[in-house]
């Protein structure tokens, strides 16, 4: 065997391919309670973004800017959702290459209510076009998450251009990458005709290759034994640098160090973190894809490290400043559901919590020590939050699956076992998933950003910025009072 990957049965939000039954072995059947579970979990993380994402981000933006916030993450969610359906699913989740997929099932061709999608047991599948769905809300929220760092700036041309550009150059390619693979029913079959085979050398030679070949049909990084439950580098890491890149390249805000730009409404905020908080439990114990232990591993982690990193911050921020805030439980909070994200179904409860109280104190460093000192203006921390929480999220998921530490082990599907772990080497496959995504998304979003700025202009001018984005761009008010 050519290709030594060790296969997760957790690893969420994968692309995990469709495949079409040999007659060697029986059709993999549709579990109803797993179809459920997936429909629940998709219409959660809808709700992590519209309303969830949009009224956190505009609550935290000053009352002139709020709609054009509202409207950013809208208009994103609705373009996105279009571009999967065309061409976004294929690319992502289709075999082509290492780097990208095909357009075989562009336009959801050959995608019915009665095709399959695997999960990551043998023969047990969910609805395809309830995958297709499912990983459309992943899509949606990743270039939604950008919109904070030069929010109260941009154009709405400029991120009406820039948003499909960056879906379909750096996330499908990154979702790709990460979370293709052939899928464990096509290794199963594999394995199975070369147990077949016995002593038969031609037919056991043509199995063993068939093998190779189903190990070789992955993503990138996949191949590089990177795992990520639920998208620590495919949303948070690939987010945040876009947000950063974003921000250095618009300008800062005019009066930014000087003027006061509190949040206009901490009770707006507060609703949507504490959606976001709910409907994270369809972005991580949906990943799972069935109904089962691992769900129930994963919406556990959520809880307590989520809970950790807001207390973390909580009192990292009291001790340092003489006061607790809501914008830092808040703030907190979020970036404990970030640093879950890739860890979710791998590490144990004990190991979510101390990874939450350790994110809380890190990421609150980032946004006030390192941002102060460095002079950048993301307007609403999504750097130092998502791409800062989703680093130490991913490097830590290679330390907390450790059977040892109470992590679940990676299975290894050739085998049907857990295989062993090693420290170092499953620190440097997440290394590979970090650097990988860094790069790809941080060179190219600076790219697309000039491309965009030639185009249509990326920032707004000084009048409409100091008017507001609502009036100027929408000629609407948030408020009328």
């Amino acid at each position: 065997m050519t290709f030594k990957r060790r296969y997760s049965a957790g690893l969420a939000a994968l692309a995990v391919g469709v495949f079409a039954a040999t007659g060697a072995y029986a059709e993999p059947t549709i579990n109803k309670g797993d179809n459920a579970w997936m429909l629940t979990s998709t219409v959660l993380v809808l709700l992590m973004t519209i309303p969830g994402l949009a009224l956190f981000y505009g609550g935290l933006v000053r009352s002139k800017n709020m709609l054009s916030v509202l409207m950013q993450v809208f208009y994103t969610v609705c373009v996105v959702i279009v571009l999967w359906a065309l061409y976004g699913y294929s690319l992502a989740f289709t075999g082509g290459s290492d780097f990208i997929g095909g357009f075989s099932k562009a336009f959801l061709m050959g995608v019915t209510p009665d095709s399959k999608a695997a999960t990551f047991s043998v023969d047990a599948n969910i609805s395809e076009l309830v995958y297709v769905c499912f990983q459309m809300t992943f899509a949606a929220i990743t270039p939604a998450l950008i919109v904070g760092a030069f929010a109260e700036r941009m154009k709405f041309a400029a991120v009406a251009l820039f948003i499909p550009l960056w879906v379909t150059l750096i996330y499908f390619p990154i979702a790709h990458m990460v979370w293709y693979w052939a899928g464990p029913d096509a290794i199963s079959d594999a394995v199975k005709a070369i147990a077949a085979a016995g002593s038969d050398t031609a037919a056991k030679a043509a199995a063993e290759a068939k093998l190779a070949a189903v190990n070789a049909d992955a993503g990138w990084v996949f191949k590089k034994g990177a795992i990520d439950f639920a998208g620590g580098t495919v949303v948070h890491i690939n987010a945040g640098i876009a947000g950063l890149v974003g921000a250095l390249i618009v300008g800062k805000r005019i009066g930014y160090g000087k003027d006061l730009m509190a949040p206009h409404s901490l009770t707006m905020s507060m609703i949507g973190a504490s959606l976001l908080w709910v409907g994270w439990f369809g972005f991580n114990a949906g990943s799972n894809l069935e109904a089962s232990g691992g769900a129930a591993l994963a919406m556990t982690n959520s809880f307590v490290a989520t809970a950790a990193a807001a207390l973390s911050w909580m009192f990292a921020e009291w001790m340092l400043k003489g006061h607790p805030s809501v914008l830092g439980v808040m703030s907190g909070a979020v970036a404990g559901l970030v640093a879950v994200t890739p860890a979710a179904g791998y590490a144990g409860p004990m190991g979510a919590i101390a990874l939450g109280l350790v994110v809380g104190v890190v990421c609150l460093f980032f946004v006030t020590t390192v941002k102060n000192a460095l002079g950048y203006d993301d307007s609403l921390d999504v750097f130092g939050v998502h791409c800062i929480g989703g680093i130490i999220g991913a490097i830590g998921t290679g330390i907390l699956v450790n059977p040892a530490l109470g992590g679940t082990g990676i299975l290894d599907y050739t085998t049907g076992k857990i295989a062993d772990y090693e420290l170092g080497a499953q620190l440097v496959s997440q290394i590979w998933g970090v650097c990988t995504t860094l790069v790809w998304s941080g060179v190219g979003s600076a790219i697309l950003y000039k491309v965009v700025d030639v185009i249509v202009g990326l920032r707004t001018n000084i009048e409409s910025e100091r008017e507001g984005l609502d009036l100027t761009e929408h000629t609407e008010r948030a408020y009328n009072m």
